[in-house]
């Protein structure tokens, strides 16, 4: 099985440096441009999925049907893969004007994993990581080719985190993905292998 794990295309909350977790953000005009530029990267390369996944939120959900939207896979909305919740935090701004962050536990969040609190209402990465390990547990068992599953900077990193049985403090080796960066994960031997990490076909 090849699984190709992508980040959804940008939001107007991503280019505001807005916490958005579980909130409802769409995509704007060039988050979708760059899921369509990436769908015609997979095309060229002969890509073709027997089935795709998605966080229920819908810019991860618009970004899996702009990605295939030449290809007639089933799209199957997964709670598990949806993004780490930031409780009371979410709408608020936690880098200034040059994307510099300026929120103690929000450098924490992205430097000292180990040492983040979450905010009333959030999720630890302890959680996150367990709730996507236990989606890749039943992925595992699935007879498919070729899966795509469409998904959030943190919770694609929780993802890896699975495969690669990091120490929390290396939870964001390789920095945040970019938006609609692909990591592409082979499962062979029943083992997880990671073949590419965040993979750009838009640049």
């Amino acid at each position: 099985m090849r699984v190709y794990i992508i980040r959804h295309g940008q939001t107007e909350w991503n280019s505001s440096y807005r916490l958005q977790g579980r909130t409802d953000v769409p995509l704007n005009e060039s988050g979708r441009d760059l899921a369509r530029k990436t769908g015609d990267g997979l095309v060229r390369e002969g890509v073709c999925f027997d089935r795709i996944y998605t966080s229920p939120l819908s810019r991860a959900r618009e970004t899996a049907e702009l990605v295939a939207e030449s290809n007639a896979a089933p799209i199957i909305p997964e709670p598990r893969i949806q993004e780490i919740s930031f409780g009371v935090m979410e709408g608020e701004r936690v880098r200034d004007e040059n994307g510099v962050l300026n929120v103690d536990n929000y450098i924490r969040f992205f430097n000292d994993p180990e040492r983040y609190v979450p905010p009333a209402g959030g999720e630890s990465f302890q959680e996150l990581i367990a709730r996507t390990g236990d989606f890749l547990e039943d992925l595992r068992a699935e007879a498919l080719d070729s899966v795509l599953i469409s998904t959030h900077g943190a919770a694609s990193r929780a993802l890896l985190a699975n495969i690669t049985h990091c120490a929390l403090q290396d939870y964001w080796s390789g920095g945040v993905p970019k938006n609609c960066a692909v990591t592409i994960v082979d499962l062979a031997d029943g083992e997880w292998k990671i073949a590419e990490l965040d993979r750009i076909f838009y640049e």
